[in-house]
């Protein structure tokens, strides 16, 4: 068992900023600078969990002294004897508490609790790669479903035979860290299946890669005016009327580094403008994110959330009806249901992993 005091005490010790960051987020003062109070009220967040695990852990362990007390000094048999079960039962959940709190006490990604911007491409494999990426953008909507998040479609390039060249979205929560949570998807997945535009039957191995990070507020990056070129164009694709025949899409650049990002699936150049900034704000702070990424991935014994976008992460094998996840050297041999979305269980492993190695980092 951990030292109790000890752990007791690197979380009581942040009492203190926790009740000054109450004080400030509800002083009169607190609104008229924007910025720090987004910034007040997510380390504020960040914060709460870990007080409240350890105010419970302090009322088991004022729990289990009182009935070890009991156990010692009371000479009423009856009484001792509620005194050994209540320690029977608080003793076996001390370590479960303890690991819990160490892995609180750990930073987390601090992006984690953001929304999550996402891009899938066809890679190698051609017209089968396009057909996959459409198969994991349904994956991922389907999964987006389950867990009652919100899917807008940015800008996407339709592949020639089905399923997309490229595709971008957002997923967004008002209850779940979708980051958090979708970050184990960066990487690229492979596929080995027999083609759509394969007429002699034979498997062939193809990929497509997904890059998810996460998406930036105002308060997070500022992006000067001057520094972005916008060109209008006209829709293209599903739309109605006004396709093609309204300058509605949009196209920014972000000069200072080359980023091009666009978006048409509105039918106002308004909307569309602002979805598209949404995603150059992103992307833009996605360039510091990525160091943040491999600065982990320098000290990470595996991949787990190395954020490494070249890196094979997971084999989809339908004539095996098996998907593999090679980080974490885990497989489930029911394809159809992981590709109907079902694929919770694969991040709850990568979840599991990342803890252990945070664990051990922080005990090195």
């Amino acid at each position: 068992m951990a030292d109790n005091n000890s752990l007791l005490d690197k979380v009581l010790s942040l009492q203190d900023k926790f009740r000054s960051l109450q004080e400030q987020i509800s002083s009169p003062e607190a609104m008229q600078d924007m910025k720090k109070y987004v910034q007040l009220n997510k380390d504020y967040k960040e914060l709460e969990p870990i007080i409240k695990a350890g105010l419970d852990y302090k009322a088991k362990l004022d729990e289990l002294a009182e009935a070890k007390e009991i156990v010692a000094n009371e000479k009423d048999e009856e009484l001792r004897e509620m005194a050994r079960a209540e320690i029977e039962d608080i003793e076996p959940k001390l370590p479960e508490i303890e690991q819990n709190i160490k892995l609180l006490l750990i930073p987390a990604d601090p992006d984690d609790n953001k929304n999550a911007m996402v891009e899938i491409r066809g890679g190698t494999g051609g017209d089968e790669a396009a057909i996959f990426a459409g198969d994991l953008f349904r994956m991922y909507s389907m999964f987006a479903d389950r867990k009652g998040w919100k899917l807008e479609v940015s800008d996407e390039t339709p592949g020639t035979s089905g399923g997309y060249k490229k595709i971008v979205f957002k997923l967004s929560s008002s209850t779940d860290g979708v980051y958090g949570i979708m970050k184990y998807e960066s990487g690229v997945h492979r596929v080995q299946r027999v083609p759509q535009t394969e007429t002699q039957g034979r498997i062939q191995t193809s990929a497509a890669s997904v890059a998810v990070f996460p998406e930036a507020g105002e308060f997070d990056i500022q992006i000067n005016p001057n520094d972005v070129r916008l060109d209008l164009f006209c829709s293209s694709g599903p739309g109605g009327q006004g396709v093609n025949t309204t300058y509605s899409a949009v196209r920014l650049t972000h000069l200072p580094t080359g980023i091009v990002v666009q978006c048409q699936e509105e039918r106002s150049q308004h909307k569309n403008y602002d979805r598209a900034m949404e995603e150059l704000r992103s992307r833009v702070y996605n360039l510091e994110h990525q160091k943040y990424l491999d600065s982990i991935a320098a000290k990470r014994r595996t991949m787990v959330s190395s954020g490494d976008r070249s890196a094979k992460i997971r084999t989809y094998n339908y004539p095996q009806s098996r998907v593999t996840d090679h980080r974490i050297n885990w497989s489930m041999y029911n394809l159809p249901a992981f590709m109907d979305g079902d694929i919770e269980a694969c991040i709850e492993q990568l979840q599991i992993a990342e803890n252990a190695e945070r664990l051990k980092e922080a005990g090195d």
